[in-house]
């Protein structure tokens, strides 16, 4: 009887253990600015002055209800329909090994609609479908796992949106991954 009691401690103790994979420095580096960049973009294509309106349901007491306009790009529910779908664009991404240093990062290699990238050397770039497909992994777990961190941070007007999320709030780049995509 002993045996079975010590047993099933044994398992209890053990089925609380939470086993958490190391994570990717540079990949999970790479999908934080990555999903900032694209953030970015998505925010300066919205005409600054459109403004929706946010407001409590409540109704107060003489019947009207308080509401205020704010602008779009701040309101919860335009960054929540843009951080939806934004991971699907890491295709656009892939490993980039600088020529000098050697230094691994991911950088964009597929222009926009409404951009000139001007010339790439798609030398450096290391290509490889999975790559892409961890990219996507890992910025959806970092929009998952930052999202209030995000709508905090563009609310509040934040410089250098990339620096406070993916080097102060998060952690997963270092003062030194400091560089443009």
């Amino acid at each position: 009887m002993k045996i079975i009691l010590l047993q099933f401690g044994c398992f209890l103790l053990l089925s609380n253990i939470q086993v958490e994979g190391k994570r990717d420095p540079i990949l999970y580096c790479g999908a934080c600015r990555a999903l900032v960049d694209e953030l970015q973009h998505e925010i300066r294509k919205v005409n600054p002055k459109k403004t929706v309106e946010v407001g409590s349901f409540r109704i107060s007491p003489d019947g009207t209800q308080e509401k205020n306009k704010i602008p779009l790009i701040k309101s919860e529910a335009y960054l929540t329909d843009v951080l939806e779908d934004i991971c699907d664009r890491m295709n656009d991404y892939n490993l980039y090994v600088d020529p000098e240093t050697q230094k691994k990062s991911y950088k964009r290699f597929a222009p926009r609609d409404d951009e000139n990238m001007g010339s790439i050397d798609f030398n450096n770039f290391q290509f490889n479908p999975e790559a892409s497909s961890a990219l996507k992994y890992a910025c959806e777990t970092v929009a998952e796992e930052y999202e209030e961190e995000i709508f905090s941070l563009i609310t509040e007007d934040a410089d250098s949106l990339v620096d406070k999320l993916c080097i102060e709030k998060s952690g997963f780049c270092d003062v030194s991954a400091h560089s443009e995509l």
